[in-house]
């Protein structure tokens, strides 16, 4: 079974962040925002956040743009252009669009947990990506870390 997090930072503590983290024995964070150097991100800001990671918990951080919605969509999303069920669908077609399920092995993911700011994963791309790696590959198991 592969294991796969998701994470969120805003409305945590740096102590809290990591300390999901390293309790769920994470191997790598796989950033999936479009834009990962905004000054709102604080400690989660790219540069940062891998400085972090591996200094206090010896975990790798990599950056996935193609993982991230475009920038029009979720502007569109946010301007309430569009529904969540409309920016879901969108989302999940940009994934088969970038091809990400063949371009994944799935192994590689195991303990790695996708990362980007909404604080809980009810409407966030991470936990589509999740579930759309999760509909793919089928052996694997989703913990959103809160």
């Amino acid at each position: 079974m592969i294991e796969i997090y998701t994470i969120g930072f805003t409305k945590k503590t740096a102590q809290t962040f990591f300390e999901l983290l390293v309790e769920n024995k994470v191997s790598q964070i796989l950033d999936t925002r479009i834009h990962n150097n905004s000054q709102l991100a604080g400690f989660a800001k790219a540069q940062d956040l891998a400085f972090f990671a591996r200094k206090i918990a010896a975990i790798d951080y990599s950056h996935h743009i193609d993982f991230a919605p475009t920038k029009e969509l979720l502007s569109a999303y946010r301007k309430k252009e569009i529904s969540w069920s409309d920016y879901e669908m969108a989302y999940l077609n940009l994934l088969d669009m970038r091809r990400i399920g063949d371009k994944i092995k799935i192994e590689d993911l195991h303990q790695n947990c996708l990362l980007c700011s909404e604080h809980s994963p009810e409407k966030c791309h991470r936990r589509l990506l999740a579930e759309y790696l999760q509909a793919r590959f089928n052996d694997i198991e989703i913990k959103h870390l809160k």
